[in-house]
């Protein structure tokens, strides 16, 4: 299936990023001297540029200022090919600061601003091209009910959604989940989501350590129904599926390792992941479940040896040259 085929829709967020890369991230209390640079990010938009650059047609819906960061936002889409469907907010254009360490490791701190205004009637306007995508992705630095009414649509045409659980303080109700064909957390988010959905406590770095069995268990408490991809950074990704839902793979659990490369800044890594893993389940319909996860995971990797967010999301092509031989 060619780009023009296969069709992906973002829900999300846009930000304008304000970077900091320093030696060890800041204390508190304390007072670091850093590199600073500015460029274009949010959940949202990452995850849109990712799965536009991974060959799938991508609309993004989302909120914007009438500010310069809502300029930057729509140049950007124009120039990647994505339709960009935007609800007009007077409140400025969302921010994020940000700080990356040598080891390429961040913390982060978002200011919604118009994101905080993205509606579910904005969202019912789009009805035609969510109904005519294969995948509907979504994250929750947007309103949850713009985000349920997206899914809700998607269910109605039978198109796959993507849930993204992040941040990971993001109350996602159940309603939400239920309507969730894939949520695709990272450790993090996996543990928090766990606790607010079942009321047990588990450290992040204990679920790493958890054996294949104990963690499919896992999974399935969290979302019964549907498939669960975790992102383990350096440890590669665990699957899940649900009873019957196995999507073409042979197996209902396992782990894919991470994929050899030297990270400069893991900012974006995430949303990488999940941009090409709606960009590829979108273009490759018939393939096995773990395929997609394969794509996903390499794109990932690679968008770690460039520095930033949205502006770091290779091409679908530099992914297959770079890993053509794996």
């Amino acid at each position: 299936m060619g780009a023009a085929d296969a069709r992906v829709v973002v829900v999300g967020s846009f930000n304008v990023d304000h970077v900091w890369t320093v030696a060890a991230l800041p204390r508190p209390g304390e007072t670091l001297s850093g590199h600073y640079h500015t460029g274009p990010g949010g959940k949202g938009f990452n995850q849109a540029t990712a799965a536009a650059r991974a060959g799938a047609a991508t609309s993004f819906v989302c909120a914007l200022g009438d500010d310069l960061g809502g300029q930057l936002a729509r140049a950007l889409a124009s120039a990647d090919g994505i339709d960009l469907r935007d609800f007009a907010s007077e409140a400025p254009t969302g921010t994020a600061g940000i700080y990356v360490d040598h080891d390429g490791r961040n913390s982060i701190v978002i200011g919604p601003g118009a994101n905080a205004e993205l509606s579910a009637a904005h969202v019912r306007q789009q009805q035609a091209p969510i109904a005519a995508a294969q995948v509907v992705l979504a994250q929750l630095e947007s309103p949850v009910e713009a985000v349920e009414t997206a899914f809700g649509r998607a269910r109605d045409a039978g198109v796959i959604t993507i849930l993204n659980p992040a941040p990971a303080d993001a109350v996602a109700p159940a309603s939400l989940w239920v309507l969730a064909d894939v949520v695709t957390p990272n450790e993090t988010e996996f543990c928090a989501q766990f606790e607010r959905h079942t009321g047990e406590r588990i450290a992040a770095e204990v679920l790493v350590r958890q054996d294949d069995a104990r963690l499919h268990a896992l999974c399935r408490r969290l979302l019964p129904h549907g498939t669960v991809v975790i992102t383990l950074g350096a440890a590669g990704c665990f699957v899940s599926h649900g009873e019957g839902r196995l999507r073409q793979d042979a197996r209902t659990h396992y782990r894919i390792a991470a994929a050899a490369v030297q990270p400069v800044d893991t900012t974006g890594a995430g949303d990488a992941f999940n941009g090409a893993l709606a960009a590829s389940l979108a273009r490759h319909a018939d393939a096995a479940f773990a395929d997609h996860v394969h794509y996903a995971n390499r794109y990932a990797a690679l968008s770690t040896e460039r520095a930033g967010a949205a502006v770091a999301m290779p091409r679908d092509a530099e992914v297959e040259a770079r890993f053509r031989t794996v």
